[in-house]
């Protein structure tokens, strides 16, 4: 809504949308209802929709039961360029796009599209992840070369998140989302707002449209050692993110880190402190906790093998002789690889989605159970409840 709210206070010609407008599963029509309202806001104002069709798009069960507005062009699975109508004496602008038909394009596309057009600008409109990113599959690879050497002028692209700009002869931006989904694509999100200069040169300009913005912050408490310091400090570091976001909402991921004699509470009173960030959010306003993570360690003064305290020397034990052992790790592995296997195929990759991601994501979680299991021996220690 954002993106079209900017279409409509810029008076723009077009907007330029290249795939993905939901993901491959989504069946809710009021989705596409949505979709159909704000494309109807912009027909209503005499501006032009242009769209391909992405991986999730040619997936999608709702995908051809939207009905859009005459002055939306969804291109098909053949390439075609489209003029957009411009008074008399003006150059043309050609709008060259190509869709999905398929989930899966493992080949190039740029030798599908049409020539560009001589004497006018030409515009692509192409999905494609690029050389390869992380975190995305690949789909429809090509090279900044490739797309510079086709003669075209810009290039509007899809499916990657991140945005990227490359500016020259030939302009190509990848815009990123419009709106984060969840903490995995945190910062402030935008859509990209491109003129076309006189003597035909490119001109783009960010702007940000998301409404709710995920950040993780960091905080450090190091010799924090009063539980009311320790809140009061969580308080101040949220309203201090959420007055350096450009969004209208912070969605926010505490975690503490530093050395603390709370280390041990934090960890065992985890939910508690959760929802006391939630309450000072709240105060803070236009914030919300979406989770909250520590890796505070507790002050090790005593080091020696003498120390009286006999959890640190039960720490000593777990770290030495069995978090770091073959044995340990291979017992590990077997049983983290049952439990996978017994997952739905969509949530297999929880551990990891390669060997590498797996043996440190095990470490990990043999590294907080160590730490939650202390936390509560300690508690037990000291009697609290």
């Amino acid at each position: 809504m954002r993106t079209v709210d900017l279409c409509l206070d810029e008076q723009v010609d077009a907007l330029l949308l290249a795939g993905d407008l939901y993901d491959g599963d989504q069946t809710s029509m009021k989705t596409a209802r949505f979709l159909a309202e704000q494309l109807r806001r912009l027909s209503e104002a005499g501006i032009r929709a242009f769209i391909i069709r992405g991986n999730h798009d040619a997936s999608s069960r709702i995908t051809k039961e939207l009905i859009f507005p005459d002055t939306v062009k969804v291109f098909g699975g053949r390439a075609e360029a489209v003029p957009i109508e411009r008074n008399v004496g003006d150059f043309s602008v050609v709008i060259h796009g190509l869709s999905f038909t398929q989930p899966q394009a493992p080949d190039s596309l740029i030798g599908k599209y049409k020539l560009p057009v001589s004497d006018a600008v030409n515009i692509g409109l192409m999905h494609t992840s690029l050389a390869g990113a992380p975190g995305h599959d690949v789909y429809a690879p090509c090279s900044l070369a490739d797309l510079q050497r086709t003669g075209f002028q810009y290039w509007a692209l899809g499916h990657v998140h991140k945005r990227m700009v490359a500016e020259g002869s030939c302009t190509v931006v990848m815009p990123g989302i419009s709106q984060g989904r969840d903490i995995n694509e945190a910062g402030a999100k935008s859509a990209t707002l491109v003129t076309i200069q006189d003597d035909r040169t490119i001109q783009v300009e960010e702007h940000f449209t998301s409404l709710a913005q995920f950040e993780r912050v960091d905080i450090n408490v190091t010799g924090i050692d009063d539980w009311l310091d320790l809140v009061a400090t969580m308080s101040r570091s949220l309203e201090q993110a959420r007055n350096g976001v450009p969004s209208e909402h912070l969605v926010a991921r505490l975690h503490l880190t530093g050395v603390t004699p709370l280390a041990w509470r934090i960890r065992r009173d985890i939910d508690v402190l959760t929802t006391e960030s939630q309450e000072r959010a709240s105060v803070v306003g236009a914030c919300w906790v979406e989770k909250l993570e520590t890796s505070c360690q507790p002050p090790r003064a005593a080091t020696t093998v003498e120390s009286s305290d006999p959890l640190l020397e039960l720490r000593r034990l777990i770290e030495g002789d069995v978090i770091d052992s073959d044995a340990f790790k291979a017992e590990l592995a077997v049983a983290a690889d049952e439990l996978r296997k017994k997952l739905p195929v969509e949530c297999r990759d929880i551990f990891g989605s390669d060997e590498a991601a797996f043996r440190d994501n095990l470490a990990l979680l043999a590294r907080d159970g160590m730490e939650d299991a202390l936390a509560r021996l300690h508690a037990d220690q000291k009697g609290e409840h």
